[in-house]
């Protein structure tokens, strides 16, 4: 019998390694474009912030973003969201995603 307790997570040192592990767990067409709407909402709050010196579109940025998400993984990737393991390269994947999408190197399917 294997006891998984002692079993030790892979410990991602660079954005490199830890996108292919993000699009692993991104294999849901729903969740991918949810998270493609909640980086663009992301950046369409920052620049209303920006232009219109209101913080309230500040605020929203991360509900857009993180909420959208972790809709996208409870109800349609039905897995865990790694956000809280690597926030800083779950951010960092989501505008990769977002950039990759708009340049045509990746779509909201899994081939």
């Amino acid at each position: 019998m294997i006891n998984n307790h002692n079993v030790r997570p892979k410990k991602f040192t660079s954005l490199k390694e830890f996108y292919p592990f993000y699009l692993s767990e991104h294999q849901n067409a729903v969740n991918r474009f949810l998270h493609f709407m909640g980086i663009a909402l992301l950046c369409l709050c920052f620049i209303a912030s920006m232009l219109f010196h209101n913080v309230y579109f500040f605020i929203m940025m991360p509900i857009f973003a993180f909420g959208l998400a972790w809709i996208g993984h409870q109800f349609f990737e039905k897995n865990k969201p790694s956000t809280l393991k690597y926030p800083f390269f779950n951010i960092a994947c989501d505008f990769l995603l977002f950039g990759d999408v708009i340049m045509g190197r990746k779509s909201f399917k899994v081939k």
